[in-house]
């Protein structure tokens, strides 16, 4: 039976951790407004920050003239706080997909100029698979913990605010969590610390040996609003064989895995009613797309936001006749009235549309539920990634988000629409954008407009 709190949306029963009640929950829509609060809350902070970390440059700038992210943390530990992060270590098969701080000699070398206080453990994922959870804490165990979950990395300059959007910037999210669910992300931190695949190597950790050993948390934060919030995690099996449980959370046999991201989904689609709006870098696996489809035959209307010039792996895919079923399946959402699918591209000086990569990893059901995270709708996220949400269950904290959302994409407040005629806007915006940008009119209103389900990455 689901909780009353909880409305119509189940939360996951197989899952490392438990519905919490209690927190308070506050989403950060695109790189600026994410990495300005999470700056602060370092700047902050009175006992630690830990971090983990897929996607780095060094020279990534947060805003308002703070420096690199070293830079923060350097200023961290000259306060006398513990600070630490756990860095993804590609393999031969994963290497390539982006920038990191793998633990080459040459970030030895960066490590040993500055003199760094941090302390860094090296932590690999399966073949060609990576440790993708993007997260920060402040304060674990204390009673100002607070985490910080989502998908945005620290390889793009921090450019543009909300709704003004810049060209070349990415579009993303992070969300706040404060309270019990907080203590959750304070797990997972301690059993990848403990657990990560380098520790004993010999460039494997920095300022860390095999002896430095975290506690796991033995309380529940304190109550700091009133959103009930989930962590929900993808790990892989054989990857972490500690399953000591959270404070209040049930015995989990984490050696075999854990897919509540993708069983949270799948619940979601099921007992949606009205509307399901989703963003994401990448289009629906099969795994996806057909309870997707199911929820489209019932009447629920559908927008999803995904990347206007898609990767040049998509592209790839898409000539492959091997991945027919999948494109197959895409264009089978298409084919349903209800369904709308969009990119968005700001104005550039020179008078011209420029696409806006969309990196987001969110969805919206109803008005009552959304989920925030790392996790992409592709095979590599739902099948060895480790990946890490915060599913949360509030109407008011749902429906503002949606509206902050479509204030960005639409240039419209949509506070006063229910979500079906929001969603319907959406496309109506959308669609009219699509007509002007194949007439070679740069005036649009907002900056979404609608991509052929049929064709994309053709």
């Amino acid at each position: 039976m689901i909780p009353p709190e909880l409305g119509h949306i189940p939360p996951v029963a197989a899952a490392s951790y438990p519905v919490r009640a209690g927190n308070r929950v506050r989403p950060l829509i695109d790189s600026v407004p994410a990495y300005r609060r999470i700056s602060e809350a370092v700047e902050a902070a009175r006992h630690s920050v830990w971090l983990t970390v897929t996607f780095f440059a060094t020279d990534f700038e947060l805003p308002d003239g703070r420096g690199t992210v070293f830079d923060l943390l350097d200023r961290a530990v000259a306060r006398g706080l513990d600070v630490r992060a756990i860095f993804w270590r590609p393999n031969p098969e994963s290497s390539g997909y982006g920038r990191t701080f793998a633990g080459t000699a040459e970030d030895f070398a960066l490590l040993r100029s500055r003199d760094a206080g941090y302390r860094i453990r090296w932590d690999r994922a399966p073949a060609a698979f990576c440790q993708h959870q993007k997260s920060w804490l402040i304060d674990a165990g204390q009673p100002s913990e607070t985490a910080f979950v989502g998908g945005i990395n620290l390889t793009y300059r921090a450019v543009g605010n909300v709704g003004h959007a810049a060209e070349g910037e990415r579009h993303d999210i992070y969300v706040e969590v404060t309270g019990p669910s907080a203590t959750d992300v304070h797990h997972n931190f301690v059993q990848r610390w403990n657990e990560a695949s380098e520790r004993d190597a010999a460039d494997g950790a920095w300022h860390s040996d095999g002896d430095d050993v975290l506690r796991f948390p033995d309380r529940v934060s304190a109550g700091a609003g009133a959103t009930a919030v989930q962590i929900q995690r993808m790990v892989a099996p054989e990857r972490y064989r500690n399953g000591h449980p959270s404070p209040g959370a049930g015995a989990f046999e984490i050696v075999r895995g854990e897919r509540a991201v993708l069983a949270q989904y799948a619940e979601a689609f099921a007992v949606a009613k009205r509307t399901i709006y989703i963003e994401n870098q990448a289009l629906p696996i099969p795994l996806v797309a057909k309870p997707l489809e199911a929820a489209l035959a019932r009447g629920v209307r559908v927008v999803m936001l995904t990347p206007a010039e898609p990767e040049e792996h998509v592209r790839k895919a898409r000539r492959n006749p091997a991945n027919r079923a999948h494109f197959d399946q895409i264009a089978a959402l298409g084919r349903y009235p209800n369904f709308t699918l969009a990119g968005i591209a700001c104005q550039t000086p020179q008078g011209r549309r420029s696409p806006i990569y969309v990196h987001a990893k969110i969805m919206l059901v109803d008005d009552a539920w959304a989920t925030i995270g790392s996790c992409n709708l592709h095979w590599n996220s739902l099948n060895g990634h480790s990946e890490m949400n915060a599913s949360f269950w509030d109407a008011a904290v749902v429906h503002d988000l949606r509206r902050a959302l479509f204030q960005e994409h639409l240039a419209r407040d949509t506070a006063a629409l229910d979500d079906p005629a929001a969603l319907a806007l959406f496309r109506e915006i959308a669609a009219a954008n699509r007509e002007k940008h194949d007439a070679g009119d740069p005036d649009w209103q907002g900056l979404a407009f609608t991509l052929d389900p049929a064709t994309y990455g053709a």
